[in-house]
């Protein structure tokens, strides 16, 4: 035909073009040909799929690669894969009864089952150990080695500083507590999430527990009761005796009393708004952040936090929680120049509370 008469050309489009997707939607359309052989199949069911697909392969490869990073590796691996949908509450029940090859499995030991030598190790791990130097029997020590009386070589007072400037002033948290993830905060500071029983609060190696409670600083449940039982007679009687100074706690207020009976010097009393208040979650990072500003009155160096709110003060859902108290606790450091604090430890009680705090340390991280 003559150009005139004849027809325009055309650029064929995809389908997956058409749509604004990237998984084949022709392709989509052909499995679900094989698999449904009696239904009807509308033009839109493959686009949708392939939507769906798309959008899920996206987020998993996401969390891969933030697992990846924390890691520092720069490929993906199955096991990155594995970490990245089991700490995710919804990609872990969406693919529960998937097993995905080469991934492993949760680091997870009871600390009851790990030993003393090798539950501090896993505690302290950003501690600096020193291996001690074995003299040999029947050799004796070099004249380059021997100086005055009373003073050290030159390698040996180098090295002392550079251990001293290595090593953190704490030990850990103590016997009964695992550190499962540590990251540095703006000004150095740091946030670990900990495991441990309930009954073992009163025991950690901290300066300052908070202690989440109502206007009228109850101890009957959650983690007052076991302060009361670890602090014994005379906790009971300084939080009487704040009771009577202080007067009824207003809402994100804080007090602080003695903690007598105790590894830790003191219990920061802080009154956690309920959820479904007006400006709950305004009230809850303010919660937090008067908690870190009283133990910054003071001049506390650690600082620990159940997984605010527990017990029968607190109804937030966990998730919620998780995002404000990690955000709370960053934004502090960040619009504050100097702080005493270098330590800021989240105790975490059971298991769903761990996966939730594990996933949003890592976007946090990530921010």
């Amino acid at each position: 035909m003559s150009a005139r008469g004849g027809k325009k050309k055309t650029t064929k489009l995809s389908r997956s073009s058409r749509a604004g997707v990237i998984f084949p939607v022709g392709r989509m359309m052909r499995y679900l040909r094989t698999g449904t052989h009696k239904y009807r199949i509308g033009m839109g069911a493959p686009v949708y799929m392939a939507a769906v697909i798309e959008y899920l392969a996206a987020e998993i490869l996401e969390l891969a690669g933030n697992a990846a990073r924390d890691n520092k590796k720069g490929r993906i691996t199955p096991r990155h894969i594995k970490l990245a949908v089991a700490n995710d509450e919804e990609l872990n029940q969406l693919l529960r009864g998937v097993t995905i090859s080469n991934g492993g499995v949760l680091p997870r030991i009871h600390p009851e089952l790990l030993s003393k030598k090798r539950g501090g190790r896993v505690k302290a791990d950003t501690q600096v150990t020193v291996p001690e130097k074995t003299e040999r029997k029947g050799k004796k020590p070099s004249k380059k080695s021997k100086g005055k009386p009373g003073r050290k070589p030159r390698r040996s007072i180098e090295n002392d500083k550079e251990v001293s400037s290595n090593s953190t002033p704490e030990d850990g948290p103590g016997d009964g507590f695992t550190v499962l993830s540590a990251k540095s905060l703006f000004l150095g500071q740091k946030v670990s999430l900990t495991e441990s029983e309930i009954s073992k609060i009163g025991s950690i190696k901290v300066e300052g527990i908070v202690n989440p409670t109502n206007a009228d600083i109850d101890l009957k449940d959650g983690v007052g009761n076991t302060l009361e039982k670890a602090g014994g007679r005379e906790f009971l009687d300084a939080v009487k005796e704040l009771r009577k100074t202080q007067g009824p706690l207003e809402v994100a207020s804080v007090a602080v009393s003695q903690a007598s009976g105790m590894t830790a010097r003191f219990v920061i009393h802080c009154n956690v708004p309920p959820w479904g208040s007006e400006k709950c979650e305004d009230q809850l990072e303010k919660t937090v952040k008067n908690c870190l500003s009283a133990a910054e009155e003071k001049k506390l160096k650690s600082v620990a936090f159940p997984s605010l709110p527990v017990g029968r003060f607190g109804t937030f859902p966990k998730q919620t929680a998780a995002q404000l108290i990690l955000k709370a606790i960053s934004n502090h450091f960040i619009s504050t120049t100097s702080s005493s604090l270098k330590n800021i430890y989240i105790v975490l009680f059971d298991s769903e509370s761990i996966g939730i705090y594990l996933q949003e340390m890592a976007k946090l991280d990530a921010k």
